[in-house]
């Protein structure tokens, strides 16, 4: 269902049960209209997600791990300033509508007591998080809307705050006294109702016992082959396979995982995507131009026995004539040569060997361009399918590499700055079936982290042979047969192989690599591996996943 007014009742009392009192210690910026308050409460930190996404907005309680940007933007720094300390006195939702306003009680720098708001409205492209101060004055807002965008009420720091237009709708928690079976009466009488809610309402026997059931919730994930659908308690209206969550939040990190990470990948890389797509287009083009170049260049010898014959039989060779056939020496060959009828047959000679030694010279250029083109183009399509499978944390990372090797600009001086080395977020990882440790690098910098820093020399390093992938260590020198082959999973799962089967993967010792000076990032050679071949089995993954 979609997080309407109804599932916002639900949640705003899970939200006040669970938070409501506790204290708010950090607040992270982690994706681009999303905040994340850590709020230590009941004795434990807990991380309430604040989201104004066009299509996921919401609030909850989540577990998901997120890493902060290294540069907060403006919106954080004034939720920091003013809130950072600040005790939540309550969740409250404005009527039965899809916002939700937390009451944060706090002191200033002389110590004065002083209260916000926190206001969250969930509205789709239009979703917002406020802050306001004690005067219902704006104090910031994470989405700045300039008056010509919106003539109703003015969304700017320092202004009034203004709820949105209210609906002439019916609070179901106030009166649901109305009931009829169809359900798009039912939709457009009362405040904050799905088209999906309305449906099940319609053929609830009795409504006001059916609003109860929102008090009292059975958080219920209902799927049915690749659609799912959350709701607050069972809906009889839907089919498939129903499974319970003990609270909303669970349900909701449950409902987002895979699809919210892809959003926010989707939304941190477009840039990074679209320039990454662009190289491989000029290096694919550029290499099949230098092919073609070079099957010219096949002509050479041609021309060197063209001026050879013309050398040795110019007096069989008609001035003026366009063509001459001579016997080939080499072959004893009848031989057609094409001749230029301006000049003398042994001009045209030197002008064959002139074009045989041209083409001579430019093998070695060319076949020097092809290596370096195909390293570009194999660099980029590991690029590409590091982006694939990134998570939002390993997008800075990606983006920095691609700054440092001039790919990308840095936007805030337009200029490649220095190469630097940046923290380097930790590898994902992972526990093989006899608990021994596997590391996954999920973009460059962890690879040549995980494989040429942190690993042993003695311990395992396994790659998938020939095409771009992860970086994968064994954190271990005699690994077990089982284990050996669980990693190799997991490096054919992280590499563009990750669809196919009976995938090679090589193996060896890490201390057997090595990185040419000025390789790129990633890029390691070695010899004296051995091969295993493996079929990926993403069941595998999440369950070897620490």
């Amino acid at each position: 269902m979609a997080f309407d007014g109804l599932f916002l009742h639900a949640m705003t009392k899970e939200l006040n049960k669970e938070l409501a009192g506790g204290r708010i210690s950090k607040i992270a910026f982690p994706f681009p209209y999303e905040i994340i308050l850590t709020v230590r409460s009941f004795g434990k930190n807990r991380k309430l997600l604040l989201s104004a996404h066009p299509v996921m907005a919401r609030a909850q309680i989540t577990q998901v791990d997120f890493e902060n940007p290294i540069i907060a933007p403006n919106f954080v720094m004034v939720l920091r300033r003013y809130l950072q300390g600040g005790k939540i006195i309550q969740f409250k939702q404005v009527e039965n509508d899809r916002i939700l306003e937390i009451l944060v009680a706090n002191a200033n720098e002389i110590g004065d007591a002083v209260s916000y708001r926190i206001v969250l409205e969930i509205m789709g492209r239009h979703s917002n998080i406020f802050l306001l101060d004690a005067e219902n004055k704006i104090v910031e807002l994470i989405k700045h809307v300039p008056a010509f965008e919106n003539r109703v009420r003015v969304l700017m720091p320092g202004a009034q705050y203004e709820r949105p237009p209210k609906q002439d709708l019916i609070d179901p928690f106030k009166s649901s006294e109305f009931t009829s079976s169809d359900p798009k009466v039912l939709f457009q009488h009362y405040q904050g109702m799905s088209a999906l809610s309305a449906q099940e309402a319609a053929q609830a026997a009795y409504l006001p016992d059916w609003f109860k059931k929102f008090d009292q919730a059975e958080p219920t994930m209902t799927k049915n082959g690749s659609k799912s659908e959350f709701t607050v308690f069972p809906y009889q209206t839907l089919t498939g396979e129903k499974k319970q969550f003990s609270l909303l939040s669970d349900l909701l990190d449950n409902f987002y995982a895979e699809s919210a990470n892809e959003s926010r990948v989707h939304a941190l890389s477009s840039q990074i995507d679209q320039v990454v797509k662009n190289e491989l287009h000029k290096n694919r083009r550029k290499l099949t131009r230098l092919n073609g170049d070079l099957m010219k260049t096949d002509q050479a010898e041609d021309d060197r026995i063209n001026g050879e014959l013309l050398t040795a039989f110019q007096q069989q060779v008609t001035h003026g004539a366009k063509t001459v056939t001579l016997k080939n020496y080499y072959d004893g060959q009848d031989r057609k040569i094409q001749l230029d009828p301006k000049i003398s047959a042994n001009a045209n000679a030197q002008k064959y060997f002139t074009k045989y030694q041209k083409l001579k010279k430019s093998v070695k250029h060319l076949n020097e361009q092809i290596a370096l083109t195909s390293a570009d183009l194999n660099y980029f399509e590991t690029i590409d399918e590091q982006l694939k499978d990134a998570s939002p944390k390993d997008l800075d990372q990606i983006k920095l590499e691609l700054v440092n090797q001039g790919v990308l600009k840095d936007k805030k001086t337009n200029k490649n700055p220095a190469k630097k080395r940046n923290n380097v977020a930790k590898p994902d990882q992972f526990l093989s079936s006899d608990q021994t440790a596997i590391e996954v690098g999920k973009n460059n910098f962890q690879n040549d982290e995980l494989s040429l820093r942190r690993a042993r020399k003695d311990e395992i390093w396994l790659h998938v042979q020939k095409i771009p992938g992860s970086h994968v260590i064994i954190h271990s020198s005699q690994p077990s047969e089982q284990t050996l082959v669980e990693a190799a999973e997991l490096a054919a799962y992280f590499s563009k192989a990750k669809h196919s089967a009976n995938v090679p993967v090589d193996y060896l010792p890490a201390g057997k690599l090595h990185k040419p000076n000025g390789a790129k990032p990633g890029f390691v050679i070695f010899e004296g591996q051995q091969t295993i071949y493996v079929t990926p089995d993403a069941e595998l993954v999440e369950k070897l996943k620490v």
